[in-house]
């Protein structure tokens, strides 16, 4: 049987963002007080599925997943979706076409110069949103200094994406369940 690899990228998104929903909630589950902002679990699906299915899906992943979540579960509030939606969507963008367009999935330290790379970006993305809507808009939002402030607070969640990614990433890759748009789909097998 034959699998499309547009539907095979477009399952895995929908896998991603359904994750991308739960997972924060059963961060905040653990009674963990502002468990999304120290733990950022919002931001692991995104980095995956710019992983597995790449720059412009990740993007989407990226843009869609606060979104969704904040119309279900009212999390991002609404000051902050905007910024989350600019600083995942870089997220899932930037780590997709440094891993498949960029061949860093063809390099024994790839997908942690990937993933450095993405979160560097995301959060610099993230300051210029600030900066902006601060000094330009004149929106009470904290500036670029509350983009230091929130990557303080999410130390923790970055060390977690540093320890859970690259072994996903590395187990994925030897499965062959990183989709890639220049291989040809010859059905479940090429997995």
């Amino acid at each position: 049987m034959k699998i499309n690899i547009k539907t095979r990228k477009m399952t895995a998104g929908a896998l991603m963002l359904a994750f991308g929903i739960i997972l924060p909630q059963l961060f905040h589950l653990t009674g963990i007080p502002q468990a999304g902002e120290v733990f950022l679990p919002m931001h692991i699906p995104v980095l995956l599925a710019g992983f597995v299915i790449g720059g412009e899906y990740g993007f989407a992943i990226g843009l869609l997943t606060p979104l969704i979540s904040h119309f279900i579960t009212g999390m991002p509030g609404t000051p902050r979706l905007p910024f989350m939606m600019g600083e995942l969507a870089v997220y899932g963008l930037v780590c997709g076409l440094l891993y498949h367009k960029a061949k860093l999935k063809d390099k024994k330290f790839g997908a942690i110069i990937a993933l450095v790379a993405s979160m560097v970006a995301g959060r610099l993305f993230y300051a210029a949103m600030l900066f902006v809507a601060a000094n330009l808009l004149n929106i009470k939002c904290g500036g670029a200094i509350a983009a230091v402030t929130a990557t303080v607070k999410g130390v923790y969640g970055i060390g977690l994406q540093l320890l859970v990614i690259p072994p996903i990433i590395y187990a994925a890759k030897k499965g062959g369940l990183i989709i890639d748009s220049n291989r040809k789909s010859k059905g479940t097998a090429d997995r």
